[in-house]
């Protein structure tokens, strides 16, 4: 037992925008519902990194299913340090 490796499944957050909350629990059958907010008729799933083209093309296709917008934050540089050199972020004084 203490020769277990444990592995990390790489996931991806899918933003779910729906018309109708009812579309919620058919949103478990592709994924793991981690948030839903009712006010701005969103949900976050979380998907398997090799079945998120596919669910996001089977999710598209929901009657009240708006729009799916797959998460960026792996795509992101977890090394670079100052955000301002590259162009991301850019400091602004009180004055402006």
């Amino acid at each position: 037992m203490a020769n277990e490796e444990f592995e990390l499944t790489p996931r991806r957050g899918l933003a779910v925008y729906i018309s109708s909350r009812r579309v919620i629990r058919a949103l478990r059958h592709y994924g793991r519902v981690h948030y839903v907010s009712k006010k701005a008729h969103y949900a976050i799933i979380y998907v398997n990194e090799d079945q998120v083209e596919e669910t996001m093309a089977r999710l598209s296709k929901l009657h009240n299913v708006k729009r799916v917008i797959p998460s960026t934050l792996p795509d992101l540089d977890p090394d670079v340090t100052d955000l301002a050199s590259k162009g991301i972020y850019k400091t602004h004084d009180e004055d402006d």
